[in-house]
């Protein structure tokens, strides 16, 4: 009897033990009616069209499982497996994929895209497999503009002392601090709280989550500059990636590529109707010129030499020259 109840025991611990090993814990900031939540879905009907019940993706949306920062900490100690996060978090694991947020180096989503599916792009990917991370695929979360309480920006000068709600991105920082502004590093689940009881002005970020997280109920004016390019990547932890066989890491490919076409979808259709959309729901929206847009350029012209010197002239002329 002892001897069955032994074998039955470790039968159970073995079964238990699969079960743990294939679910797949993917944590991300934004809600499931996201882009963050298009891409993520995406990815789970993938895997499962690729792999059937080998993998049971389980989703935590809306920071369940904590900020970005604290989700990629997760998945760098193996107690979180997945997620999809933006550029702005991940440039303080894998410096380099600061370059492609600084402002205006992205022309429009063509040449972003083009960017990040190339050669640059792979390249920058590949660098995360150093910090314990795995990056499948540049996700998209589109062109990032400023909302606030205080009124509509369309100079510099309407910036100036705005305490405005930034990523913890020092690229994103040192571009408005340079600006007058008095930029704010903030996890994305404390800003609007922090909007709500006045202690910061406003924000910025995509269309994509200004529209999804309604934000509209707690700003009032939007200003479409589309200062910075804002990409996101889908990513493994390394510990999954490397328990991986040669099969299964080509479907998690598959399901991260699927994620990806999921949210440029979401962004192609949110930059059509978005707008639309915050403006019925009683949001003031103003939307630069070119030439609005050429003064900020003009008054960030001593940031670029330290983006330069940061992270090379080369590679930001390269990227500018992509057709």
């Amino acid at each position: 009897m002892t001897k069955h109840f032994a074998l039955a025991a470790a039968a159970l611990a073995a079964t238990t033990a699969l079960a743990s090993a294939a679910d797949v814990k993917m944590g991300y900031a934004l809600s499931e009616n996201s882009h963050y939540g298009a891409g993520a879905k995406a990815f789970d009907e993938t895997l499962k069209a690729e792999l059937g019940d080998a993998f049971t993706v389980q989703h935590f949306p809306s920071s369940g499982l904590g900020g970005e920062r604290e989700v990629i900490e997760g998945m760098q100690i193996g107690t979180i497996d997945a997620t999809i996060a933006s550029s702005g978090t991940l440039s303080n694991f894998v410096p380099e994929v600061g370059v492609f947020d600084i402002p205006f180096l992205l022309r429009d989503l063509e040449h972003a895209r083009t960017v990040l599916d190339g050669e640059i792009g792979d390249e920058m990917l590949a660098k995360f497999d150093d910090v314990g991370l795995h990056a499948l695929a540049w996700g998209e979360q589109g062109f990032r503009h400023i909302t606030n309480s205080r009124g509509p920006i369309e100079t510099p000068d309407d910036l100036e002392g705005l305490k405005i709600r930034t990523m913890e991105n020092p690229v994103h920082i040192k571009a408005f601090e340079a600006l007058g502004a008095a930029p704010t590093p903030m996890a994305w689940p404390e800003v609007i709280p922090a909007l709500q009881q006045g202690a910061i002005d406003g924000q910025e970020n995509p269309l994509s989550v200004i529209v999804s997280a309604n934000l509209n109920e707690v700003q009032d004016f939007a200003s479409l500059d589309g200062h910075v390019y804002s990409p996101a990547i889908v990513m493994l932890s390394g510990q999954l990636w490397d328990s991986l066989d040669d099969t299964q890491k080509a479907a998690f490919e598959k399901a991260g590529d699927a994620a990806v076409v999921a949210m440029r979808d979401y962004v192609d259709n949110v930059e059509v109707e978005g707008i639309e959309a915050l403006k019925e729901r009683g949001m003031q929206v103003n939307i630069l010129s070119g030439e609005q847009k050429k003064l900020f350029q003009d008054a960030l012209a001593d940031v670029y030499v330290d983006y330069e010197a940061e992270f090379g002239k080369e590679l930001m002329d390269n990227i500018i020259a992509t057709e």
